[in-house]
């Protein structure tokens, strides 16, 4: 299948263009991933619906939606599914609304036979659910809740069997085999696909054989589990690294795999390690997808574990661990998402000097106007202030169109020092001011005095300094940081946009072929919806303040 020899850099060159056509045809490209359940599971929810059943599903991830032929929800939101005829995206109802959903932001519930309304609410007190039909069903002197535990415990067991052989597929199947291809593959460029993604492995390995030694095979439902979730909440963390490599690994592979011998090569890897029929970005999305399944399993486990149960408050204290692990990673991944509106705003602004913001800075923490009085006659200047992680920009307002901003200067907020300035005569500046602050350098002794319009103005930029220290002391506790790449290809983006003067369209292929329907129905060649770069999709174009005020964790 594959030929032997050296790569020939030109024509691989010819074949995938300059790196800003790639990195723009990934991001405008339909890259998509389908349902990681298969045709037998799909089959199988089709036969249920069909037979009168009620299936539901619970969001993994947030699918926010502007398109009314969707339906829109939050993690953790349970589905009634209607319809699964397609792989890729699945018909469902909340409450009153409709809509079609993709079916990989969800995972099917554990216990299907639960009552609907009884789903959403969480144990209180430890009291029992009462479902006679569940007590009916399941017999034999077990409760219905120790059944439904039961079935929790065996999906956790099950699922994290499966996920070790997915690992171990990528590693033994993909991995081993492009080291032996020098001629194809650098280091790399294999970090950038695959990541660290043997060090889940051996996380997982170790994970699943503490599940198993706390795994009661006569009595499931007694099976302590939630102390291995404790004792590797610190080691999850490692998937934070993962998930923020991951649009990287899919852009690898979106230029690879332009050139035939990759797409030969990558089939013949799977084939040879008898994998199921699914790409290597596929099988690369599951790590995403297990660290975000963690918190759903375990609250559903803690639903149905009783206080006086031994595993109670392990599991409490799990899910709670692996929420923060969650959210840790979904901190990460925002902010990996708002280097580019950062990049964007960079790119509006007018005569711009110095190196980007980008080089130090990834988090806008808050913005505003302030009068801004200078040595050595006490000049006020009016100027609109960005303040970023490590650097305060400044920016004064064109007289005419006050949308547009020239650049004028920037303070290295990592020498300074902020201090409160009482309204009244100020000594340095001989000058009498209200509600200001000072901007004091340790360096070099210099002093940047600042008025704000009216008092709560004041607290809140004194409370965004507070904010922007907590910001660069947490990304250096936790090793935050944004590659070369990603600042690079951010840059490019902003650059084309920035030329073309206008942002780029949503491109939704079957949202034209939809809307033409008296009665909604879903085209086999759909194509798939993109999972991990989407937990909101682009929105439509907006105005610049707009831009900057999503940026801001408050606004004024």
């Amino acid at each position: 299948v594959i030929t032997d020899g050296a790569l020939d850099k030109t024509a691989l060159t010819d074949d995938v263009g300059s790196e800003e056509d790639l990195y723009e045809d990934f991001r405008s490209s339909n890259h998509r991933y389908g349902h990681p359940g298969g045709g037998g599971e799909q089959l199988a929810i089709n036969e249920l619906i069909s037979d009168g059943s009620v299936v539901y599903a619970e969001a993994l991830w947030d699918h926010v939606t502007m398109d009314d032929q969707e339906l829109g929800f939050k993690a953790g939101d349970v589905i009634e599914v209607m319809d699964a005829t397609n792989k890729e995206w699945w018909w469902g109802r909340i409450l009153d609304s409709e809509g079609w959903f993709p079916a990989s932001f969800v995972r099917l519930r554990v216990n299907q036979d639960e009552p609907m309304e009884d789903y959403p609410l969480k144990v209180e007190g430890g009291k029992e659910d009462d479902s006679s039909s569940g007590t009916r069903r399941f017999g034999m002197g077990q409760t219905t809740k120790d059944q439904m535990r039961t079935n929790v415990i065996n999906e956790i067991i099950s699922t994290e069997r499966d996920y070790i052989k997915h690992l171990k597929d990528i590693c033994e199947g993909y991995i081993k085999q492009c080291r032996k291809r020098a001629d194809m593959f650098t280091e790399e460029q294999l970090k950038t696909i695959f990541g660290n993604i043997e060090d889940i492995y051996r996380c997982q390995k170790k994970f699943v054989k503490a599940l198993e030694k706390k795994f009661n095979k006569d009595h499931p439902h007694l099976s302590e589990v939630g102390s291995c979730f404790l004792e590797y909440q610190t080691e999850f963390q490692i998937y934070s690294e993962y998930c923020n490599n991951h649009p990287n690994a899919c852009m690898e592979l979106s230029r690879l795999t332009k050139v035939n011998k990759y797409v030969y090569f990558f089939e013949a890897c799977r084939l040879l390690q008898k994998m199921i029929d699914i790409s290597l970005d596929g099988f690369l999305l599951t790590p995403v997808q297990k660290i975000c399944k963690y918190p759903l399993q375990l609250a559903e486990l803690l639903k149905y574990t009783n206080p006086q149960h031994r595993d109670f408050k392990d599991v409490e204290a799990a899910l709670n661990a692996m929420k923060n692990v969650a959210r840790l990673i979904n901190e990460r991944k925002r902010r990996l998402e708002n280097i580019d509106k950062i990049a964007q705003w960079q790119s509006s602004i007018e005569d711009w000097e110095g190196e980007d913001v980008l080089i130090r800075s990834s988090e806008l923490i808050y913005s505003g106007e302030l009068t801004k009085i200078s040595h050595p006659q006490a000049k006020s200047q009016q100027r609109m202030f960005f303040l970023f992680d490590h650097q305060l920009v400044c920016c004064k307002k064109d007289l005419l169109r006050r949308d547009i901003l020239y650049y004028k200067s920037r303070i290295n907020m990592d020498d300074m020092e902020i201090l409160d300035v009482e309204d009244g005569k100020d000594k340095d500046f001989n000058i009498s001011v209200k509600n200001a602050f000072k901007l004091h350098c340790r360096a070099t002794e210099d002093v940047h005095l600042f008025c704000a319009k009216k008092p709560e103005h004041k607290q809140r930029w004194l409370k965004a300094f507070e904010n922007e220290r907590r910001q660069v002391q947490l990304d250096q506790e936790t090793g935050f940081s944004i590659t070369e790449v990603q600042k690079k290809q951010a840059m490019l983006n902003a650059s084309k946009q920035h030329h073309t003067g206008k942002p780029k369209a949503v491109t939704r292929p079957y949202y034209d072929f939809l809307m033409r329907q008296k009665h909604p129905t879903l085209p086999t060649t759909l194509p798939q919806q993109q999972v991990f770069m989407l937990a909101e999709p682009k929105r439509k174009p907006s105005n610049f303040w707009q831009n900057i005020s999503r940026l801001t964790p408050f606004r004024k």
